[in-house]
C-alpha cells in the first residue's frame, strides 16, 4: 500500500517556515544581537563541556521551571541567529539538541517571526507548523512558544514548551510562559555581559603579562616625573617636543600629567597626591585621561611615598594601568540592570546589600546609599521569620533557585513575587511588586463572594416567595418557612402563628384580663394569647425532635416579660445575646423547657415579626449555635425580607380561610336541610371550589308537596360569583315555591319556572332536574315507586338498583336550559324503582373539569357507584365516597349532590335513616289514588 501523502496543511507550513526564516535572516542587526547572546561555552558543533554538564545552568533551570509549571515533558530555549542553537533545555536528550540547525525547520522560527506567542493545540492539523520535522517526527503534538526580546528590542530567539500529544493552552499558560521568557531574556543579557566582562578581564591580564602595567617615579625634590613607555603611550604622548611631526613629547613634569587629566578629576587626584606626600603614605586613585584624539581612557594608579632622612617625602613610586575595558563592562552591566523594569539587588554571604538597581530603590522605599553595605535583616526586620527569611536561607543552603510570593508589612505594605538564586558571592534577587494584582485578585474574590451571597439571597427569597405562594394553608406555609431559613440563616428556628382574630400583643384591660382568666383553666398560656408554635426545624436531624418538644413547652412556660411578647408588642426585631442563659431565666423553673433549652444550647437568637397588610400574623425565632458567626447586616436584611414575604403569605392564607369560610357559609345559607319522609332517606352535600370566595350557582333542594309526594331538585346557574349565587337564590326560590304550592309534575314546575324568570326579567340561564317520587295502590302492594322527572339540560341522574346495577336516567327528549326560551315545552319521563334503590342527582362539577370530558366523567361515576353498591354501605357513606373518589384535591368547581334511598315500606324505618321529618300538615306517605 502506498504511503499516505502529506496532509494538506504540511506544504503550507513548510513554506510559512521558510518565509519566516528569510525574514529573520534579512535583519542583520537582529542576527548580530542574537550572536552576541550565544554563550561562550557553546560552539557550532555542540556544548564544550563534558557529558552531563550544562554550559548554562541558570537557563536550564528556567527551562525546567517552564516545563514543570506548564505540565509538559519538555521545554527549550532557542537562539536564532543565522542558525538555531539550543543553549538550554529540559526533558530532552542533550545529543538531540546539540549543534546548530536550520531556521526553516524550527517551530521557534515561526514563533520569533510572529507578532506574539505561538499557541498550537494540535500541531499535526495546524497549517502554520504541520509540515515541520519536529511535528512530522511525532516529537511535537502541542506547542506553546514566546519570543525572546533582547536589550536593544530585537527578537533573538524563543522560549517554548511542547508535548508529544495535543493539548489545550489557556491564557494563564501564555501569561506564565511570557513572564518566564522575560526572565530568560534577562539571564541571556546578564550572561552576555558576563562574557564581555570576562573577555575584558582576560585582555587586561594579558596586558599585565605583556608589561601592560606602566610605572612612574616622581622625584619630589627635583620635580622630575619619569614614566615608562606604557604610561607615555597610555597618556598619548610621543617623541616631538612641540608635536609638529607627531604627538607632543612628555616633558617629565607633573604639569604634563595634569594636562592629560580630565578637568573634573584634577582636584580629586591632586588632593590624593597631596595627602600621600604630606603623610608619607600610600596613593590610590582612578581617573580619566583625555588623549589628544579626544578619546578618554580610565586609569587606575597606586603608589607610595618614600621619606628622606628628615622624614619628609622625597620620592613617589607607583604603577598605573588602563581600566577602560573593565569600566565599560561595568557600565554596560549597570545600564542593563538599571534599565530593567523589575527590581534587582544582590546580597553578599553576610546578607549585606552589594548592588541595588533603581527599581529596587523605588520598591524598597530607601536610597541605595542607605542600602548598600547594610544588613537586610537589620534594614527590614519585618522579613525576619517570614517567607523571605525561610526561602532565602533555603536557596543558600540547597544551592537551588527559589520562587515565591510574600507580603511585607508597613511601611512597604505590599505583596512581592520574588525569584532568588544563590551564587559564590551571595544571593541575587529579582522581585516585582504584585500588590495591585493581589488586590485585584482579592477584589475579584470579594466581588465573587458578594455575587454568590447576593445570588444565594435572591434564590432564598425567590424560593420563599414560590413555596409560600404554593399553598394557602397556614400549617403547610409554616413548615415550608422553617425548612427554608435553616441552615441558610440559622442553626434552628421556631415559627409561631397568631390566631386569625388575635391582636399582636399581650391582652390588656379589665375585660381582656377577665377573658384571659376564664380561659386559663383549660388553655396553655401561649394559646391564651392566641399564639402557638406551628413549625420548627433544626439543621441536625437528630435534634429536630428536641426542637419540636421545646416548641410544645416554651409558650406554656414563658413569663410575661419574654422576648417573644416584646417582639409582638413593639413589632420590631428583638435580639437575644447569650440566648441560653437569657431564655432560661424566662422559663418556668418547674417546667420541662429549661432542660430542653440546655440541650439545644443556643448562643444567640433573633425574633422577627411576620407582618402582612399592616398586622402581625406570627413570629420567626432564629437561633445560632456557639460555633457560628453572628448575623451580618446582609443576613439580617435577608431575614427581614424573608419575614416580610412569609408574613404576607400567612396573611394571604388567613384572608383565604376567611373568604372561603364566608363563601361556604353564604352558600350553605342558601341551602336548606331536606325533609325525611317515611321510608325515604335523603342525604345532601355541598363542596365549594378550592378558590376562595368562589361562590357558585350550584344548588340542591328537597321538599314535600301537599299530597305527601317528595320532590327532589338539583340545579346549576351559569357563573361562579356573587351574581351567580344571587341568581341561583332566585331561581331556586321560584322552583321551590312552584313545587311546594301544589301537586305539579316536574315538567310543570320547570315550565312555570321559565315563565316566572321571564316575568321577573332574570337574564341568567340554569340547568336543572326536578324529580317526583309517586306511588299508587298497586305499586305500594308490589313494593315499587315511580320516579317522574324532567331534565333542563342537566347531567343525568344515576339510579343504583337494589341488585347493584347502575342506570343513568338519560331520558328520550332532553329539554332546553331554564331561561333560554320562555314558554318552551317541558316533558316528564318516568321510571319504576324497586325498594332499596338509590337515586343520585349532582351538578356538573362532579363529572366534568378541564382534564376530564363530561362523557368520561359520567362513565367514571357509573363505575364508582357500581363499586360502592357492591360494598352495601349506608347512604351517607356512599355519598361521601363518591365525592372522595370523583373530586381532585383542589376542585375547580363547586359541587352539589342530593341522594335518596327508598327503604322497604313493609318494615319499620331503619335506624341509619334517622328520624322522619315532614311538615305537620303533610302526610308521611303520598296519598294513594283509589
Amino acid at each position: 500500500m502506498p504511503e499516505d501523502p502529506d496532509p494538506p496543511v504540511a506544504p503550507a507550513a513548510r513554506v510559512a517556515a521558510r518565509v519566516a526564516a528569510q525574514a529573520l535572516l534579512a535583519d542583520e542587526a537582529r542576527v548580530a544581537a542574537a550572536r552576541r547572546l550565544q554563550p561562550a561555552a557553546t560552539t557550532a558543533t555542540g556544548r564544550a563541556r563534558g557529558a552531563g554538564q550544562s554550559a548554562w545552568p541558570a537557563l536550564d533551570r528556567l527551562a525546567g521551571l517552564a516545563a514543570r509549571l506548564l505540565g509538559t515533558p519538555a521545554a527549550q530555549v532557542s537562539l536564532l541567529s543565522d542558525v538555531q542553537t539550543v543553549p538550554a533545555a529540559a526533558g530532552l536528550d542533550p545529543q538531540a539538541h546539540a549543534g546548530a540547525g536550520p531556521l526553516a525547520e524550527s517551530l521557534c522560527t515561526v514563533t520569533a517571526a510572529g507578532e506574539g506567542p505561538l499557541v498550537v493545540s494540535d500541531a499535526a492539523t495546524d497549517e502554520r507548523v504541520a509540515g515541520l520535522p519536529p511535528v512530522t517526527s511525532g516529537a511535537v503534538g502541542a506547542y506553546l512558544g514566546v519570543p525572546l526580546t533582547g536589550q536593544d528590542g530585537h527578537v533573538v530567539g524563543a522560549l517554548c514548551v511542547f508535548d508529544p500529544a495535543p493539548r489545550t493552552w489557556n491564557a494563564t499558560d501564555v501569561a506564565l510562559l511570557s513572564d518566564l521568557a522575560t526572565a530568560v531574556a534577562s539571564e541571556l543579557e546578564l550572561s552576555a555581559l558576563s562574557v564581555d566582562y570576562e573577555a575584558a578581564r582576560q585582555r587586561w591580564q594579558l596586558s599585565i603579562t605583556a608589561a601592560g602595567i606602566g610605572s612612574f617615579d616622581w622625584d619630589l625634590l627635583t620635580g622630575e616625573l619619569v614614566w615608562d613607555e606604557r604610561l607615555i603611550e597610555l597618556f598619548g604622548y610621543g617623541g616631538d617636543v612641540d608635536g609638529s611631526d607627531g604627538p607632543v613629547v612628555f616633558d617629565r613634569s607633573i604639569e604634563a600629567f595634569n594636562a592629560r587629566l580630565h578637568p573634573e578629576d584634577v582636584p580629586r587626584v591632586s588632593q590624593a597626591l597631596t595627602e600621600c606626600i604630606s603623610t608619607c603614605g600610600d596613593f590610590e586613585a582612578e581617573y580619566r585621561v583625555v588623549r589628544p584624539d579626544g578619546s578618554t581612557r580610565w586609569v587606575q594608579a597606586r603608589g607610595t611615598a618614600l621619606a628622606g632622612e628628615d622624614g619628609t617625602a622625597v620620592r613617589l613610586l607607583g604603577a598605573a594601568y588602563d581600566t577602560t575595558a573593565q569600566r565599560e563592562a561595568d557600565v554596560r552591566i549597570a545600564r542593563v540592570l538599571e534599565s530593567m523594569s523589575s527590581a534587582f539587588y544582590s546580597l553578599d554571604v553576610d546578607w549585606r546589600f552589594t548592588y541595588v538597581n533603581a527599581e529596587a530603590e523605588r520598591l524598597l522605599q530607601r536610597p541605595r546609599e542607605e542600602l548598600l553595605g547594610g544588613d537586610i535583616w537589620d534594614l527590614f526586620p519585618g522579613a525576619v521569620g517570614a517567607a523571605f527569611d525561610t526561602e532565602y536561607h533555603r536557596a543558600v543552603e540547597t544551592g537551588q533557585a527559589v520562587t515565591f510570593e510574600a507580603y511585607y508589612p508597613p511601611p512597604l505594605d505590599g505583596w512581592y513575587e520574588i525569584r532568588a538564586w544563590p551564587g559564590p558571592d551571595g544571593l541575587s534577587v529579582y522581585f516585582v511588586d504584585v500588590t495591585a494584582r493581589k488586590h485585584a485578585q482579592q477584589a475579584a474574590e470579594t466581588a465573587r463572594q458578594a455575587a454568590e451571597n447576593a445570588n444565594a439571597r435572591l434564590a432564598l427569597l425567590a424560593t420563599t416567595s414560590r413555596q409560600m405562594a404554593e399553598t394557602l394553608e397556614a400549617e403547610a406555609a409554616v413548615t415550608a418557612l422553617a425548612q427554608l431559613v435553616v441552615p441558610a440563616l440559622g442553626d434552628w428556628c421556631l415559627v409561631s402563628v397568631l390566631d386569625d382574630e388575635t391582636s399582636a400583643g399581650p391582652p390588656t384591660g379589665a375585660r381582656a384580663a377577665a377573658r384571659r382568666e376564664r380561659r386559663r383553666r383549660d388553655q396553655p398560656r401561649g394559646q391564651r394569647r392566641g399564639l402557638h408554635d406551628a413549625g420548627s426545624w433544626h439543621r441536625d436531624a437528630r435534634a429536630r425532635d428536641l426542637v419540636r418538644r421545646y416548641a410544645e413547652r416554651r409558650l406554656v412556660e414563658l413569663d410575661d416579660s419574654a422576648f417573644l411578647w416584646r417582639a409582638l408588642r413593639e413589632e420590631q426585631p428583638v435580639f437575644i445575646d447569650d440566648a441560653t442563659a437569657a431564655l432560661t431565666a424566662l422559663l418556668d423553673p418547674a417546667g420541662e423547657g429549661r432542660a430542653l433549652l440546655a440541650q439545644l444550647a443556643p448562643a444567640a437568637g433573633v425574633i422577627f415579626p411576620l407582618r402582612g397588610r399592616g398586622r402581625t400574623v406570627g413570629l420567626l425565632s432564629l437561633f445560632i449555635d456557639a460555633g457560628r458567626e453572628r448575623w451580618s447586616e446582609e443576613e439580617l436584611a435577608t431575614i427581614a425580607e424573608v419575614a416580610d414575604r412569609a408574613g404576607l403569605a400567612l396573611d394571604s392564607a388567613r384572608l383565604y380561610r376567611q373568604q372561603r369560610d364566608l363563601a361556604a357559609a353564604f352558600q350553605r345559607s342558601l341551602l336548606t336541610a331536606p325533609p325525611e319522609p317515611d321510608h325515604g332517606q335523603i342525604v345532601v352535600r355541598y363542596t365549594p371550589a378550592a378558590e376562595a370566595a368562589q361562590v357558585g350557582g350550584d344548588w340542591y333542594d328537597a321538599f314535600m308537596q301537599p299530597d305527601g309526594a317528595t320532590v327532589l331538585v338539583i340545579g346549576d346557574v351559569v357563573g361562579h360569583d356573587t351574581e351567580a349565587a344571587a341568581a341561583m337564590s332566585q331561581v331556586r326560590t321560584i322552583v321551590r315555591t312552584l313545587g311546594a304550592l301544589g301537586e305539579e309534575s316536574p315538567a310543570s314546575i320547570l315550565a312555570g319556572t321559565d315563565r316566572a324568570m321571564a316575568n321577573l326579567q332574570l337574564t341568567t340561564t340554569a340547568t336543572a332536574i326536578a324529580a317526583r317520587l309517586e306511588q299508587d295502590l298497586d305499586e305500594r302492594e308490589r313494593g315499587v315507586t315511580r320516579l317522574r322527572w324532567s331534565n333542563a339540560g342537566h347531567p343525568p341522574a344515576m339510579v343504583v338498583n337494589p341488585d347493584g346495577t347502575v342506570t343513568p336516567l338519560l331520558g328520550l327528549h332532553p329539554d332546553l336550559l331554564l331561561g333560554v326560551v320562555p314558554g318552551t315545552g317541558r316533558r316528564d319521563t318516568e321510571v319504576v324503582l324497586g325498594r332499596g334503590a338509590t337515586v343520585l342527582l349532582y351538578t356538573d362539577g362532579l363529572v366534568e373539569r378541564r382534564d376530564q370530558p363530561l362523557q368520561e366523567g359520567l362513565e367514571k361515576l357509573q363505575a364508582v357507584l357500581e363499586d360502592l353498591a357492591a360494598q352495601d354501605g349506608d347512604l351517607d357513606g356512599l355519598v361521601d365516597q363518591v365525592l372522595a373518589r370523583m373530586l381532585p384535591p383542589d376542585p375547580e368547581d363547586d359541587v352539589a349532590v342530593i341522594a335518596v334511598r327508598l327503604h322497604r315500606q313493609d318494615r319499620a324505618r331503619p335506624a341509619e335513616a334517622g328520624p322522619g321529618r315532614v311538615p305537620p300538615h303533610v302526610p308521611p306517605e303520598p296519598e294513594l289514588p283509589r
